[in-house]
C-alpha cells in the first residue's frame, strides 16, 4: 500500500564493509576491473586461493532513533551466474558468521569478521555469457528492515600457475589444392598473459592473388554440456601481418604481444558449468575479398608477475613508439 501511494520507506540503517589486512590496517591489495554491465571500471580487493578474508562491518542508524534488530550476519559467497539462467546462480562457496544477536543499536556499531583459509579455487570472471564472482553479504534482520538493510561488497580472485617450460613448436600446413600451400608455425601452445606469440608464415605455393593477412585472438565461452551446450565466440584482437601479395618462398614473421589485451586464463569445466578457450585464427583475404581461415587453439595461464625476474634483453611488453 505504501508503494501504491507513492510513499518510500526509508532505510533504517546504512551498512558499510571495510576490508582489512592481517594487522588490522586497511586492505591495500586492490585491482581495477571492468564493471559488469558497462565500460566503467571499479576497484575491488584482490585475493587468491586459501587466503584469509578479514574486515569489519559498520552499521549506522539513520532514522534518529535506536535500531532494533533480530540479528546481524555476514556471508562469504562464491557463485556462478549463467546468462541462460538469470536469477538462479550456482553457489559453490557459502560461509556464514553471526556478528551480533538480537538487540538494539543506538550509535554506530562496528563488527569485525574473518574467514580463514578460504577455498577460492576458481578465478573471478566476467564474460558475455557467464560470470563467476565472490562477494561479502551483510544482512540485518528485524521488523521494518528494507532491502537497503542488506549490503553486497564484491571481491576479486586471481590464482596463479608456475611458469611453463618452453613447449614444442606448433607446425601446420594448410592450403587449397594447386592454388595455395602455406606452412605456419608458432613457438609454443601455452602462453602466460604477459607473453609474446612468436611465429612465422612460409609460402610454399601461391597461385591466387592474396592482398591481406592477419592473426586474430578469439575467445570462446561455452556454457552447459552435451546437447545443451551453447558457445559464444568473440574476436578480441586483430594483428595485421601482411598487406600486399606474397610470392613463393617468402617467409613472414609474427610477433604478437598479449599484454595490451583484456585476456583471462583458459578455463576448463569450471564447476561443470562453463569453459573458456582461446584461439589464434589466421585469416587470408584474396583480391576478390574471399576469406580463408585456419584456427589453432592455445592455452593461456596467469603467472605471478611479482615473482618473475625478466631475463636481460627480454621484454614482454610492446616497444614504445
Amino acid at each position: 500500500m505504501k508503494k501504491f501511494l507513492g510513499l518510500v520507506q526509508s532505510a533504517p540503517c546504512r551498512v558499510d564493509v571495510v576490508f582489512k589486512d592481517a594487522e588490522g590496517k586497511p586492505y591495500k591489495k586492490n585491482v581495477t576491473v571492468k564493471a559488469a554491465k558497462s565500460d566503467a571500471t571499479e576497484e575491488l580487493p584482490l585475493y587468491t586461493n586459501h587466503e584469509d578474508v578479514i574486515g569489519e562491518v559498520r552499521l549506522t542508524p539513520l532514522l534518529g532513533k535506536p535500531l532494533e534488530h533480530s540479528g546481524i550476519k555476514v556471508q562469504l559467497i562464491g557463485q556462478i551466474e549463467l546468462a541462460t539462467e538469470r536469477g538462479n546462480p550456482h553457489t559453490f562457496v557459502s560461509l556464514v558468521r553471526e556478528l551480533a544477536p538480537p538487540g538494539t543499536l543506538t550509535n554506530v556499531g562496528t563488527y569485525p569478521f574473518e574467514f580463514r583459509n578460504v577455498e577460492m579455487q576458481y578465478d573471478s570472471y566476467r564474460g558475455n555469457q557467464v560470470r563467476c564472482r565472490y562477494l561479502i553479504k551483510v544482512s540485518v534482520t528485524g521488523k521494518g528492515m528494507t532491502p537497503d538493510s542488506k549490503s553486497e561488497s564484491g571481491l576479486w580472485v586471481r590464482n596463479y600457475e608456475e611458469v611453463s617450460e618452453a613447449g614444442t613448436p606448433i607446425k601446420m600446413e594448410v592450403g587449397i589444392e594447386d592454388c595455395l600451400h602455406i606452412e605456419f608455425e608458432y613457438d609454443k601452445a601455452r602462453y602466460h598473459l604477459q607473453d609474446v606469440v612468436v611465429g612465422r608464415i612460409h609460402f610454399l605455393l601461391v597461385r591466387i592473388k592474396l592482398k591481406h593477412m592477419e592473426v586474430e585472438i578469439r575467445r570462446r565461452e561455452t556454457i552447459g554440456a552435451g546437447t545443451a551446450a551453447h558457445s559464444d565466440t568473440e574476436t578480441l584482437a586483430k594483428y595485421e601481418i601482411m598487406d600486399g601479395a606474397p610470392v613463393r618462398g617468402e617467409s613472414i614473421p609474427i610477433r604478437l604481444y598479449l599484454s595490451p589485451y583484456e585476456l583471462s586464463p583458459a578455463y576448463n569445466e569450471v564447476h561443470n558449468k562453463f569453459s573458456v578457450r582461446y584461439y589464434l585464427n589466421l585469416v587470408l583475404v584474396d583480391d576478390e575479398d574471399r576469406r580463408y581461415f585456419k584456427q589453432q587453439e592455445i592455452t593461456l595461464y596467469r603467472r605471478d608477475e611479482s615473482k618473475v625476474t625478466d631475463e636481460p634483453g627480454k621484454s614482454t611488453a610492446p616497444p614504445a613508439l
